[in-house]
């Protein structure tokens, strides 16, 4: 995997160097341990540089035709077809993602860069009336100047580009941090697409480092006007706090702790279908997924056979498997966390179905049932292969446990009545929710994001022009004004 050591380079200025940090963050292979590359991290002299290189580009970039901006991101669009295996096998490699996941977040990646060209022309300017005769309202729609993005491990290249190229065709420059675990396909791979596809130097710079290192620094940092991050709702919470006390706006994208639902007309079998696939999509680690299934009391013992069934047939093992259904997770400590979560709930009275061991980082899946009403399990959001089965009597008990929760992110309801499932879903706290559906979707143009502890802001669409441009307002008296004094 010769490209590994290639992108192992902090990316500023249009130049990739090594960091100039006293350590290496190390990326491994989660499936087999082995050392992909090591890069040095950046420092905080390196983070000021990356700002300030955005910030010397920007002025530039906005004044360029959006016309012209948008072939940037056509070309990287062509980039990423004419080497999606590579960056599948890069996926597979880094992330321990499946080739199902690969494939899933390759094509999500290729619409929000077929989104991005759009997006280009799509702020407008308004012209608004005035009460004073003579004056003209102008309103201008303007880039927000640098925008700093921070990625997760889950879907890192998909969740880099879906705020680092809408910022960039709206006129930003963008300074991105991914995860620790993820800095080839979250950050270096994405800043080599974009060059190569003709982006100028310094419009994106991409910061391998940890907090270890560097602090707050990419939030305090004077340039940036807005921070977009994705990530767990405990960061989040920092970064919202460091945001507000340094005047920027925080686009946050953080956990979930989904519910879906099958109510008494569900068709069954589908609704296993939907629900094993939104609970095991990447082995569990993703923000939308099904933390937990619903189920009417009258349907419960069907169903609840059926979801076990399916869940036996799910093959755990190397991700580079076409076969495998369930890979790594992300590092060792997410590993210990979901099989600690699981023995606490055991412990506490629930019910194990399955119970999956523990492997190096590979975890197998567990469904639990009978949750005692206090178990922490409930309420927290598990990154892993876990499933929980809770019963209810009845459309005003499902409510109130799918809202029995601090997140409110994704969900959906099961029904063969589809405006009862609209009924239902109207009364779940939640950014986003899917009749007859899996609770695991992102589309290019549909605002995304969650309510309560799952997020501020959403991306998507318009809703991309709203977090990454600002409004101007500018007037002209063509008359003559007034004055009293």
């Amino acid at each position: 995997m010769s490209h590994f050591t290639d992108l192992a380079h902090q990316f500023i200025d249009g130049e990739w160097k090594p960091g100039s940090g006293s350590w290496d963050i190390i990326d491994f292979n989660p499936y087999t341990g082995e050392k992909l590359a090591s890069i040095t991290v950046a420092t905080v002299e390196e983070v000021d540089r990356a700002y300030r290189a955005a910030e010397r580009a920007q002025a530039a970039w906005a004044e360029t035709n959006p016309y012209t901006r948008r072939l940037v991101f056509e070309r990287a669009l062509r980039i990423v077809e004419d080497r999606e295996t590579e960056i599948a096998e890069t996926i597979v490699a880094e992330l321990g993602g499946t080739h199902l996941k690969a494939a899933f977040e390759l094509h999500l990646a290729k619409e929000f860069l077929r989104e991005a060209v759009q997006l280009a022309l799509r702020p407008e300017g308004r012209i608004l009336p005035s009460p004073v005769d003579g004056k003209e309202n102008r309103v201008y729609r303007l880039p927000v100047g640098v925008v700093g993005v921070i990625s997760p491990f889950n879907f890192p290249f998909l969740l880099s580009l879906k705020s680092v190229a809408p910022a960039l065709a709206l006129g930003n420059a963008v300074v991105l941090k991914p995860h620790q675990n993820t800095p080839i396909c979250g950050g270096t791979l994405v800043a080599r697409i974009l060059e190569e596809a003709g982006l100028p130097a310094g419009l994106l710079n991409v910061v391998v480092t940890d907090i270890a290192e560097i602090g707050d620094a990419l939030l305090t940092h004077p340039v940036p006007k807005v921070i977009s991050f994705t990530g767990s709702d405990r960061v989040g919470r920092h970064v919202a706090t460091v945001c507000a006390q340094n005047f920027k706006h925080a686009v946050l994208e953080l956990g979930g702790n989904s519910a879906l639902i099958v109510l008494d007309d569900a068709d069954l079998d589908y609704a296993v279908d939907a629900a094993v696939f939104s609970r095991f999509v990447h082995q569990g680690q993703v923000c939308m997924a099904a933390n937990r299934v619903l189920v009417d009391r009258r349907v419960e013992a069907e169903f609840t056979e059926k979801f076990v069934a399916k869940v036996k047939t799910l093959r755990v093992g190397d991700p580079a498997d076409p076969a495998t259904h369930i890979g790594p997770l992300i590092n060792s400590q997410q590993a210990e966390s979901v099989s600690g979560a699981v023995e606490q709930a055991v412990a506490a009275g629930a019910t194990a179905l399955l119970r999956g061991g523990v492997e190096g980082n590979l975890v197998s899946p567990s469904v639990l049932t009978d949750i005692p009403a206090d178990a922490p399990v409930l309420s927290q959001e598990i990154f892993g292969p876990v499933a929980l089965i809770l019963p209810f009597d009845g459309e005003d008990e499902a409510v109130r446990i799918a809202n029995g929760t601090p997140y409110g992110l994704s969900g959906a309801v099961h029904t063969a009545d589809v405006e009862r499932g609209v009924r239902v879903a109207k009364r779940i706290h939640t950014g986003m929710i899917h009749i007859n559906d899996g609770t695991v979707h992102d589309e290019p143009i549909v605002p995304f994001g969650g309510e309560k502890h799952s997020g501020i802001g959403r991306l998507n669409g318009d809703a991309m022009v709203e977090a990454f441009t600002t409004q101007k307002w500018i007037s002209i008296q063509h008359g003559r004004s007034e004055f009293p004094f």
